[in-house]
């Protein structure tokens, strides 16, 4: 095991700088620390839909995709550092047909919802579609490995997949969006 944390505060950031993993101070908003902050932002979503998914494949890879999120965050944090490559995406890609095809033909588009489950799983890949704009926009100014964006564009499809499979948890259904509604009813006089 690496370093033991025997106290949890340094006290070191206090006047707004963090250090990357290199040991480089750095401000806490600076454009690479947004980045590794979404990504924690977004395994921690995934650690709240994981709250709501019983023991499955689904969770399983849940769980590992929190592991491959934790190696990119310190990926973005030590500079040079590459822990994603092509067989992550060629997984999840395999994961994501492999759930897709549990599903009935899509009609309309989902609205996020149906339970906690799927309703978390929503957060989760909004979350991981901002995750990807803060890279893309990281990019512009420093290199970004093109794999970990790739990675997040698939885990976000995944992420869509996933909700669906959980809205149907317990007998529970998706809400499609209906284009042509009625006008919402006005309360009683």
């Amino acid at each position: 095991m690496g370093h033991r944390l025997t106290r949890i505060y340094t006290r070191t950031g206090d006047e707004g700088t963090t250090a990357l993993g290199d040991g480089t101070r750095v401000d806490k908003n600076a454009p690479r620390v947004a980045a590794y902050g979404a990504l924690d932002e977004l395994n921690s979503h995934i650690g709240l839909v994981l709250a709501h998914v019983p023991s499955s494949p689904l969770r399983d890879c849940l769980t590992e995709i929190q592991h491959i999120l934790f190696d990119l965050g310190g990926d973005l944090c030590i500079l040079g550092r590459r822990s994603i490559d092509q067989r992550h995406i060629d997984w999840l890609e395999q994961w994501l047909d492999h759930f897709n095809t549990q599903l009935p033909w899509l009609d309309d588009f989902i609205l996020p919802g149906g339970n906690p489950a799927a309703a978390h799983c929503h957060v989760a890949r909004t979350v991981c579609r901002r995750a990807e704009r803060v890279l893309v926009s990281l990019g512009k100014t420093e290199p970004v490995d093109h794999l970990a964006l790739a990675y997040l564009n698939r885990l976000s499809d995944f992420l869509f997949v996933a909700a669906r499979i959980l809205a149907r948890q317990d007998g529970g259904q998706e809400i499609t969006w209906q284009p042509k509604r009625p006008p919402p009813s006005l309360p009683p006089h």
